[in-house]
């Protein structure tokens, strides 16, 4: 006998989106974050110290650039929230972000907005922006260890 197949709650999907996108990105993979993301003009990303990017070419190759330039990374997502309007979502949550590079390790706390787009009943990335909190570091660690 075959199980029925459970349906998911919009908010559930969209949370399902957003881990994707996390997933991608403690992967390092340009692959997995193209699968996240609408492909269009409409889309937009703000890295903390960055000038707002526009368009689908430039937000990926800016996690191209990312991705080349970090050996590892570590993101543990709390305090989310999550509402959907319609075929639109957002997700708030703090990332406490660790990155390993050539010349060591950083850690923040950041405060992150992702809004997600349904089409044909799919949930995309069309905005991440993300905002480091100076004042947090997660407990036990320190903003920059060499």
């Amino acid at each position: 006998m075959v199980a029925p197949k459970l349906l998911q709650t919009d908010e559930a999907e969209v949370l399902g989106a957003n881990q994707a996108f996390y997933d991608a990105l403690v992967e390092l993979s340009p692959e997995k974050m193209m699968s996240c993301w609408w492909h269009d003009d409409g889309v937009s990303c703000l890295h903390p110290g960055w000038e707002l990017l526009v368009g689908w070419e430039d937000v990926l190759e800016s996690w191209r650039n990312i991705f080349n330039s970090t050996m590892q990374m570590r993101i543990d997502i709390s305090r989310t929230l999550v509402r959907v309007r319609g075929d639109v979502a957002w997700v708030s949550c703090l990332e406490s972000v660790t990155s390993a590079y050539e010349s060591g390790f950083e850690t923040a706390v950041v405060e992150a907005t992702n809004i997600l787009v349904r089409r044909s009943g799919e949930w995309r990335m069309a905005h991440h922006h993300s905002t480091p909190l100076p004042d947090r570091v997660p407990s036990g660690t320190s903003k920059r260890i060499q």
